[in-house]
């Protein structure tokens, strides 16, 4: 089996670490933009070789993995569609996943089956260094079958999902987006809010001297790709700009309740700490 990845950075890395060890007899080739991206991927055997563009590096593949930001899919899939091997399975690991099957259905050919996936499981750390083969152990991956997929095709890369560690999620596109604004793209879009306004303080240079683990945890995010999260911005604005209105609600509840004190602020607060524990033990955290 010759499987191929477009985009060696941590999502694309980690797969092909992930691949290598739990299909031992799959042929991994990548592509990366950045030269020194490839050659450090052949270094830690994310890949087993490297390719010059994404079209020679899917071609005759079984699996194209595209692990590019968002709206580098799109070009990818014009780039690849001609030279793809009939019966092939195309996917993606793009954290939007609406206009990537719209995109899929209008330049892929209808003889191969395209299945939108979003592994759930970024982390603020980008590029081939921050790559690990564990990286899908345990977590959300979700897919989404395109209108031309076979469902072999799909069989097959859920049955490779689970090999590296992951849990697939069959799950329509629209609600994907919907879902993902809410609790992945709203706490970054927080992450930044809450880093750009205290950076912005004049009391900044004290306040870094005193800021710790809280502080650190929300605003991890913010150390995230920034190309990335553009992209994400751009093709789900509408979601997250609605789950930045519900979340604006809320902080306005909480600034009525700290102005007048007493017991609705607490309850407000002990309703959040039950549901976030009921949420981590859900998880097995």
């Amino acid at each position: 089996m010759k499987v191929a990845i477009v985009g060696l950075g941590l999502i694309g890395g980690s797969l092909g670490l992930a691949i290598n060890r739990a299909e031992p007899g799959a042929e991994v080739v990548g592509y990366a933009r950045r030269p020194e991206a490839a050659s450090r991927a052949l270094d830690i055997g994310a890949v087993d070789r490297t390719e010059g563009s994404p079209a020679a590096a899917c071609k005759d593949a079984d699996a194209v993995f595209i692990a590019t930001p968002t709206l580098a899919v799109r070009e990818v899939l014009s780039e690849i569609g001609s030279g793809l091997r009939d019966g092939a399975i195309v996917t993606d690991t793009a954290s939007t996943k609406a206009l990537v099957m719209e995109w899929a259905s209008d330049i892929l050919p209808p003889s191969v089956s395209f299945i939108g996936g979003h592994p759930m499981a970024g982390r603020e750390t980008s590029g081939i260094d921050a790559a690990d083969g564990d990286l899908f152990r345990g977590c959300t991956y979700c897919l989404v079958p395109g209108r031309d997929a076979e469902r072999e095709a799909f069989a097959q890369l859920e049955g490779m999902v689970q090999r590296i560690g992951a849990n697939p999620l069959v799950i329509e596109a629209e609600e994907h987006d919907r879902l993902v604004a809410g609790i992945s793209h709203l706490p970054m879009i927080a992450s930044v809010a809450l880093m750009a306004a205290a950076a912005k303080s004049q009391a900044w240079p004290e306040m870094k001297r005193l800021a710790a683990s809280g502080f650190r945890d929300l605003t991890r995010l913010a150390s995230s790709d920034p190309a990335m999260w553009r992209d994400i911005c751009i093709t789900n604005g509408a979601n997250i700009t609605e789950w930045i209105d519900t979340y604006i609600d809320e902080l306005n509840k909480l600034r009525r309740q700290i102005d007048k004190g007493g017991d609705e602020m607490e309850d407000t607060l002990a309703q959040a700490k039950e549901e976030r524990e009921a949420w981590l033990r859900m998880k097995g955290n």
